[in-house]
């Protein structure tokens, strides 16, 4: 199965979107946005989609945008980032047995994609999860996130329900851990703050020493 598609045209609906997207702004990225980081890596962070003027534009998810300012500094302060700041697809920003991809790889009309859309780009999140080493952990950053790892393993919805910090088990092979989205709103109405993430992060690492 792929685990990416550069040329991914499956959702007629976000294909449509980003074509008109190219022509309002030509010197954008505009396409499916890869995972990135380090490709053996048994820390995967999962996000919604690309934002707007921030991975659709750059190509690099949780780039150019004020999503990505928490994230990046947070990983930088617990050594999973070479610098702590995220500005283009080609500034040399390594990461250390750290991963981030979407739940949707495209960028999607009012940043909603339709659960059909999900439904259809899972198939390359659950590439992404078969191929992580047990004894991995997938930080999901908000419901949507955190429900496309569950319909990637085949769970149910109802027996593994989103909180902030939630933690659970999967397959006996895998740590799903839950964090508020760290978008604009989420960290600006101090949903999620500084503390609360790097705890989270804090908490992440410490999984990857522990057998699920």
């Amino acid at each position: 199965m792929p685990e990416f598609d550069h040329d991914c045209l499956a959702c007629p609906r976000l294909a449509s979107h980003l074509s008109r997207v190219r022509n309002m702004y030509p010197h954008y990225h505009a396409r499916p946005v890869s995972p990135f980081g380090d490709p053996k890596a048994r820390l995967l962070i999962i996000g919604l989609a690309p934002g707007m003027h921030g991975a659709n534009r750059t190509g690099r998810p949780f780039t150019g945008d004020h999503a990505g300012i928490l994230l990046y500094e947070t990983l930088y302060r617990h050594g999973l980032a070479d610098r702590p700041e995220s500005r283009s697809a080609t500034d040399g920003l390594i990461l250390k047995n750290c991963r981030i991809t979407n739940a949707v790889k495209c960028l999607p009309p009012g940043n909603k994609p339709l659960p059909g859309e999900i439904a259809t780009c899972n198939l390359y999140l659950k590439t992404e999860l078969q191929k992580m080493p047990a004894g991995s952990v997938t930080l999901a950053l908000g419901t949507v996130a955190h429900d496309a790892v569950l319909q990637a393993c085949n769970l149910k919805r109802k027996n593994y329900p989103f909180s902030h910090g939630a933690h659970y088990c999967i397959e006996g092979r895998m740590h799903l851990l839950d964090s508020y989205h760290c978008s604009r709103y989420n960290t600006q109405t101090k949903r999620l703050t500084a503390e609360m993430f790097d705890r989270i992060v804090a908490r992440a690492i410490h999984l990857l020493t522990i057998a699920p």
